[in-house]
């Protein structure tokens, strides 16, 4: 079971989780999309090790990119935004010093 996050209201919660939910599934979109791309490709045993090993790659980093405990939420929203899989504006309704620290290390 999920613990709830200290810190963030009931409102902050359920906006945070919502643009995460969207974020999460827009990856994956873009996932399935590159494969099926990539599968006009697949063409000998060593294109099928290849995709098996780009498939490993992208789901450690999904797995590890898309983790929604409270020490570092703030730097996966930023790190979601830098790569334009949520808006700013998904993200209204956090209080406004959370929304300055994930535009600020957006910049980074």
């Amino acid at each position: 079971m999920e613990q709830p996050l200290t810190g963030w209201s009931a409102n902050e919660e359920t906006i945070a989780r919502q643009a995460f939910e969207r974020a999460h599934e827009r990856a994956l979109t873009g996932l399935i999309e590159h494969l099926r791309n990539r599968l006009t490709d697949l063409n000998s045993a060593e294109s099928l090790w290849e995709l098996h090993d780009f498939l490993s790659i992208q789901r450690h980093a999904i797995e590890g990119r898309f983790d929604f405990r409270e020490p570092g939420l703030l730097f996966v929203f930023a790190g979601l935004l830098k790569d334009q899989l949520i808006s700013l504006e998904e993200l209204q309704g956090l209080e406004e010093i959370k929304l300055a620290k994930i535009t600020a290390m957006t910049r980074i």
